[in-house]
């Protein structure tokens, strides 16, 4: 794997087809800063077109945050343009987590906040540990979120609860983001990784097409009226039934064994 600076890009080696991304400015909480954005979209680039790839996890280095949202030192003095092109970089990483071909899993490890919760918000799945803590406080700095918050929060959790959660500002526990739906599994200190591989695992191991399928018709699908949804849905169900891999999915239950899966 390529080493980058900010960021480290490895294959998980107990899940086939599973690629972890950790964010690593542990001295700053992983905020995340032009550098590190940038890393991003490079990593992400070549995932998209890694053959391998099924599940893709992105979590922080240490114990205490994921990610606290943008280096707010780094931007002490940034111009407004400098900001602006700046921005464009997160917008970029953003998108490129959000249309990952494959589901992406946000491993929560500590302080997800801000941009950082906009990351997970980017995200198809959300594993936390216990003792992480969420929160887009960018009402308290006079700003809005600007990377999803506004519009990813609202799909994922009911909107009167997202609003709360934006107009206020406050902070919030794992217990709370799975009680509101945010989260898929909150795991105990120390079985973070192993929760999040357990998840990983259990899809990685699906036909690849139908990963791709289900993950556009669902996200596509949400974006539109309910008859132009079903049209998208079997879009995607054909392109599957077409597939070399439906009919050795028939033939692998026939036989008792695990499938083969090709792609295609």
């Amino acid at each position: 794997m390529r080493n980058w600076e900010t960021i480290q890009l490895k294959k998980n080696f107990i899940a086939q087809g599973v690629f972890v991304i950790t964010l690593n400015r542990p001295q700053s909480m992983n905020a995340l800063n032009t550098q590190m954005s940038r890393e991003l979209v490079e990593c992400l680039k070549l995932l998209y077109k890694d053959k391998e790839c099924r599940v893709l996890m992105i979590t922080g280095s240490g114990e205490k945050a994921f990610c606290v949202g943008a280096d707010l030192k780094e931007r002490n003095g940034m111009s407004k343009e400098d900001w602006k092109v700046q921005h464009d970089i997160f917008e970029e990483a953003f998108m490129l987590i959000r249309n990952f071909p494959y589901p992406v899993i946000a491993v929560v490890n500590g302080y997800a906040l801000g941009g950082g919760m906009e990351m997970i918000l980017n995200c198809d799945l959300r594993v936390a540990v216990k003792h992480a803590t969420f929160g887009l406080p960018e009402a308290t700095l006079g700003i809005i979120p600007g990377v999803g918050g506004t519009q990813l929060l609202p799909r994922a959790v009911p909107v009167a609860i997202a609003k709360e959660i934006l107009f206020s500002g406050k902070h919030f526990s794992a217990e709370r983001g799975k009680e509101i739906g945010l989260l898929n599994v909150v795991a105990e200190s120390g079985k973070l990784m192993e929760a999040a591989i357990d998840l990983a695992a259990s899809i990685a191991k699906n036909a690849p097409l139908s990963l791709q399928n289900l993950k556009k018709a669902i996200n596509t699908g949400l974006q539109t009226d309910i008859t132009t949804a079903l049209t998208i849905e079997l879009q995607a169900y054909y392109k599957c039934a077409d597939s070399e891999d439906r009919l050795e999915g028939i033939l692998a239950f026939n036989e008792k064994r695990q499938p083969n899966w090709q792609g295609k």
